[in-house]
């Protein structure tokens, strides 16, 4: 599977997750799916409800975000893709945290924010047995 992302909006991600640092950000990817490929029209930032003294590595949206979300997604003619979320000062690779809490067919973009900087970004997909993410390809688009 391959996953399209404007560069514009990469930076508007990364924006976003440094605005977040030293704790953890994220939000929704809408777009569309077309055969082996999901591309990323709109990110929405959502604020994290996680408990305030563990947002540093933990990040939680409501169910009423995600249903806003998916109406929001259909009104514009787009599908909820997958979701966003940043890793301050660690990798951007999915925790067992982040495995536990995935769903499969979801896209993850995990972000590593470093000393406040975002430095790169991965896109992930759950396996079907929910054993382990695996990296897809991210095609940056001009």
């Amino acid at each position: 599977m391959k996953i399209e992302l404007s560069k514009a909006l990469q930076q508007k991600i990364f924006k976003q997750m440094e605005g977040t640092f030293p704790n953890e950000g994220g939000g929704f990817l809408l777009g569309t799916r077309s055969g082996n490929t999901v591309s990323i029209i709109d990110v929405i930032q959502i604020e994290n409800i996680f408990e305030s003294e563990e947002q540093y590595h933990r990040y939680a949206m409501s169910p009423k975000n995600w249903a806003d979300m998916e109406d929001t997604a259909d009104e514009r003619g787009m599908t909820l893709v997958g979701y966003y979320h940043s890793h301050p000062d660690s990798p951007a690779i999915p925790s067992e945290y982040d495995r536990v809490h995935a769903l499969p067919n979801f896209v993850y973009i995990i972000s590593s924010v470093m000393a406040g900087e975002a430095v790169e970004m991965f896109v992930w997909l759950l396996r079907d047995d929910r054993s382990a993410f695996d990296q897809l390809e991210l095609d940056l688009q001009a």
